[in-house]
């Protein structure tokens, strides 16, 4: 068994942006990159908005009380949505 785990692929960055700098002479240089966050979570969090959103029209499925094992289900769903939709995005 490989000591590494398998790298996912995450589909990059979802809202990448340069990191500007104004210099004395009055322009601007770009001196990096932010990647932001990658589009694999962007997924994964819009799957769990509309899930929440849906519930909560449903009468408040998601409270305070919900253990931990069904929170961690949901995420791992989440992002198996998310995998989803990166595999769709290639075909």
């Amino acid at each position: 068994m490989s000591e590494f785990k398998e790298v996912k692929d995450d589909g990059g960055p979802a809202f990448p942006r340069a990191d500007v700098r104004d210099t004395a002479m009055g322009f601007q240089v770009i001196t990096g990159w932010c990647p932001g966050m990658s589009l694999r979570d962007y997924f994964a969090a819009k799957s769990m908005q509309g899930d929440w959103a849906a519930q909560n029209e449903e009468g408040s499925y998601y409270t305070n009380s919900i253990d931990m094992e069904f929170l961690v289900k949901r995420a791992k769903l989440y992002y198996r949505m998310a995998d989803v939709m990166l595999e769709a995005r290639k075909k």
